[in-house]
């Protein structure tokens, strides 16, 4: 319990620079808007003409409408309203936020009380995308970001909690540190086989925790989640989207061949993932709870 609390405290230390994850690269096409919501703000997404992502205020100048499902014509944004102009390049009626597309996930920077701006986000360390399969996930849950950190930050409820994936989980303490936690644990394959892997866990910044498989099969790949807050709801209650990047890699040219298989291999990566986080926004949620009700 200290230890958890001890890498959390560490990890909200660390500056975004009011960088926000809000989806996954392939959430947003080349035709029309998507409107998601960052800590209770409206942010309308689409692309430019060069295919660069482009975000601003989700609420149309003109009437206040949402700007969601807009039709994009060579970076102008027509809302569905009245057909009203918003152009990529800003106007004085609008304009635009930082906006980033890393290849795997889209991010956008919001000018946030408390942390210094920073011109790009923290990402960490990925093996080459060209090579690798990445698959994202984004599931909400009533909480705050840092719970969805802190139950990452808990490796050790993984063989309790999800004996259906992991089994003989062991976090090595004397190799660990608070701000970095070594797991070796073997992923099961099913009830008698399962790979052994040594992972690493690290905290970039406030609102991502990233493992890295440091050893073993698969020794590169990387699952990132970020939870990024959406608002509060009509019960006064903490909102939080979760969105993990699964980026799996391995030199090996059986691997690589697989590769060519993604679009059959990615729901099987959504699908697992989808199911640990089942359990695991019990986890994070309850955590939530418990901390409202001393309040």
């Amino acid at each position: 319990m200290s230890r958890i609390e001890k890498g959390l405290a560490l990890s909200q230390q660390r500056n975004p620079g009011g960088w926000y994850v809000i989806g996954a690269s392939e959430d947003v096409g080349r035709t029309t808007s998507i409107v998601r919501s960052i800590g209770g703000v409206e942010v309308v997404l689409w692309r430019d003409s060069s295919g660069a992502l482009v975000a601003g205020p989700g609420e149309c100048p003109h009437m206040g409408a949402s700007l969601a499902a807009g039709v994009v014509n060579d970076s102008v944004l027509y809302c569905r309203w009245h057909g009203y102009e918003v152009d990529a390049r800003g106007t004085r009626e609008w304009q635009p936020f930082p906006a980033l597309d890393d290849g795997v996930l889209l991010w956008v920077r919001l000018g946030t009380a408390g942390e210094a701006p920073l011109d790009r986000p923290v990402i960490c360390e990925r093996p080459p995308l060209g090579e690798s399969l990445s698959a994202v996930i984004a599931i909400p849950g009533t909480c705050e970001p840092k719970d969805i950190v802190a139950n990452r930050l808990d490796p050790w409820h993984g063989a309790w909690f999800h004996p259906y994936a992991f089994s003989h989980l062991t976090v090595d303490d004397a190799a660990s540190t608070d701000e970095e936690l070594l797991v070796d644990v073997a992923f099961r394959l099913n009830r008698t086989w399962g790979i052994p892997v040594r992972a690493r866990f690290t905290c970039p910044d406030a609102r991502t925790i990233v493992m890295h498989i440091v050893e073993g099969e698969g020794a590169g790949s990387v699952v990132e989640t970020h939870a990024t807050p959406m608002g509060i709801n009509r019960d006064g209650q903490h909102r939080t989207m979760m969105v993990e990047a699964t980026i799996a890699y391995s030199p090996r040219t059986g691997f690589q061949l697989t590769r060519h298989l993604s679009p059959l291999l990615k729901p099987m990566v959504r699908r697992t993932a989808r199911q640990l986080w089942v359990d695991d926004l019990v986890y994070a949620e309850r955590r939530y709870q418990l901390r409202s009700r001393r309040v």
